[in-house]
């Protein structure tokens, strides 16, 4: 029965050519782009960050409700914010203390990116770029925290705004 099981997980795994990127937009939300330039974006992320297999997230395109709701559940913050992310790896589990244990499917659960599309029009009309390029910069940066990266400290935020400058430059945008 366990070399059935092995066997199983080879052949899964061996299938599992790219990473799933699962995309939600909330309905009435009319983006520039479709789903599949969204994905694209974020499978050029993972690919530079050299993530090619058994690898899945999820993109949530929503509304600013929506994210300052979320930000005050999980963050404890009531107010609108560009992105949040749910990280969901190893380093997260070691913090509170529970074993983590990988799920029988092999696939790495990264987490999931939000992003308020109204912040980030918002932000692209401050910033004097389109929401395309503003779109990019979020993905980015909320596939960035679900790998791990960070900016509380200020040698963290230089070291997640190198990298976010590597990723752009990768994808043509700076």
């Amino acid at each position: 029965m366990e070399t059935r099981y092995f066997d199983i997980m080879l052949f899964a795994k061996a299938i599992m050519i790219e990473p799933e990127i699962n995309i939600s937009i909330k309905r009435n939300i009319n983006l520039p782009v479709d789903k599949n330039w969204l994905e694209s974006i974020a499978r050029r992320v993972l690919e530079f960050e050299a993530i090619t297999s058994s690898a899945e997230i999820g993109l949530l395109i929503t509304d600013s409700n929506m994210v300052q709701r979320l930000n005050r559940i999980y963050r404890g913050e009531d107010k609108p914010t560009d992105v949040l992310t749910f990280q969901m790896t190893h380093d997260q589990s070691q913090e509170s203390g529970e074993l983590f244990v990988s799920p029988p499917d092999g696939i790495k659960h990264l987490g999931e990116v939000v992003i308020s599309y109204p912040q980030a029009i918002k932000q692209a009309q401050e910033q004097y770029h389109g929401v395309t390029q503003e779109l990019t910069l979020l993905i980015v940066h909320g596939i960035l925290h679900l790998l791990g990266y960070d900016h509380e400290l200020p040698r963290e935020e230089q070291k997640m705004r190198d990298r976010e400058n590597e990723i752009l430059s990768f994808l043509e945008l700076v």
